[in-house]
């Protein structure tokens, strides 16, 4: 398993951007898919992106497709999601998920390592 832990979020306003990082433990990133999932209160948490190993493949989910952007650099165990064009729905705390096959899961439960979250809020 690796160690993930999240950094970037914060305080922006509706329309502008931020950058989450997500830096993994261990010397097997590279063998793991990436996901970034979003949890917002009162809400289950929801897919907002995902790549395979040596990001050939990327997903989104349907509200951030064309907005957010996810990147990964194997040399620095690194994932990252971009985040363009927020709006205030964007406001969660937002994971990072690790798990070992190459196919991108939109499931939650098909992760098996977990970061503490960052906290995104996104101001009208």
């Amino acid at each position: 398993q690796v160690q993930l832990v999240e950094s970037g979020g914060g305080l922006v306003q509706a329309g502008g951007s931020l950058r989450l990082s997500c830096a993994a433990s261990g010397r097997t990133f590279s063998s793991h898919s990436m996901g970034w999932f979003r949890q917002a209160p009162g809400k289950e948490r929801e897919f907002v992106a995902g790549i395979s190993r040596s990001a050939v493949r990327s997903y989104y989910g349907d509200s951030v497709k064309g907005r957010f952007t996810i990147s990964r650099d194997n040399a620095k165990n690194t994932v990252y999601l971009q985040m363009n064009s927020l709006k205030p729905e964007d406001t969660a705390v937002y994971y990072c998920a690790a798990k070992y096959t190459d196919y991108i899961s939109f499931q939650a439960r098909d992760y098996h390592s977990w970061g503490q979250g960052t906290q995104v809020t996104v101001s009208p």
